[in-house]
């Protein structure tokens, strides 16, 4: 990193199932954080048009039943197309605010959704576009597999920012071929709400002597539409957690949980100089004689 930096996470919820609307509250949510002085603003995993929980996915394993079907047709219609108008209005976001953002998306590539993280800058221009490798559990049933093709940083001015979605970040050499790539400013969007999310984060703050900032999903059952089916439950689905570490593991904001809110924090490159003096994941402490990683397309 080559400057301090302000850094925010949004914790809130969409409007799921509602593209245009869940866009017009990114809008909003981005003037929050920037007002606050931030430069880079994380949403979490699936922002738009809303993260498919277990609860109704279940359903959708169900291909022949008519409520499954028309939920998972709505959510193909409210996802995100790269290139599209729905990608060209998070550029005019991130233009207008004059930001870095960066927001989990459902997108929709022919017959087939992913599950995409679009880092915009503050040009208005896609800077990456990365598809979340491997759909985790019920994932499977809405989201086809992503390829290493974005496994590499952004030079975002203030430093290296590099993102993976949700438990892909359990992959070490998805991980590694970040770190190789300069990482400095790690983004992890994620629907995992657990403790244990946050021993992962904790621990993969300190194996990259990286900032990691954590976007996590928050979404109230009461808040989908009523034709979506949903198993019986607690009303809050996702509770949040989001979180911003420094490169020692320790939190500077959060975890917030069990309410939305905006995280902020002021990224100091001095602290990834003083971490990396006993341990340089890519660098003084690994060897590359013994070790190399190729990454594919």
């Amino acid at each position: 990193m080559r400057s301090p930096v302000t850094v925010a996470c949004v914790q809130a919820e969409p409007a799921i199932l509602d593209r245009d609307g869940t866009l017009e509250r990114v809008d909003a949510l981005t003037a929050e954080a920037h007002a606050t002085g931030a430069e880079l603003v994380l949403f979490p995993e699936a922002f738009i048009p809303g993260y498919p929980s277990n609860r109704w996915v279940r359903f959708l394993a169900a291909g022949a039943d008519p409520a499954a079907r028309a939920t998972f047709a709505r959510l193909m219609r409210e996802a995100v197309e790269v290139p599209g108008p729905a990608c060209d209005r998070l550029g005019e976001i991130a233009k207008h605010h004059g930001v870095w953002l960066a927001v989990g998306v459902n997108e929709r590539s022919g017959g087939t959704l992913y599950n995409s993280l679009l880092v915009h800058g503050p040009d208005g221009e896609l800077r990456r576009h990365h598809r979340k490798l491997m759909p985790t559990n019920h994932e499977r049933l809405v989201w086809g597999m992503g390829d290493g093709s974005s496994l590499h940083t952004v030079d975002a001015g203030f430093g290296r920012v590099g993102g993976l979605i949700c438990w892909e970040t359990n992959m070490p050499l998805a991980r590694f071929a970040l770190y190789q790539d300069g990482l400095e400013i790690l983004l992890a969007p994620t629907a995992d709400d657990s403790e244990a999310w946050h021993d992962s984060m904790r621990h993969i703050a300190r194996e990259a002597r990286a900032y990691v900032m954590t976007a996590e999903v928050f979404q109230r059952a009461s808040s989908h539409p009523e034709d979506v089916p949903l198993a019986d439950g607690a009303d809050l689905m996702n509770r949040g957690g989001s979180a911003i570490l420094g490169p020692d593991g320790r939190y500077l904001a959060g975890p917030l949980w069990d309410e939305p809110g905006i995280l902020t924090a002021t990224l100091d490159p001095a602290r990834l100089d003083e971490e990396r003096q006993r341990f340089d994941p890519a660098g003084h402490y690994h060897r590359p004689d013994v070790f190399r990683l190729s990454v594919g397309p």
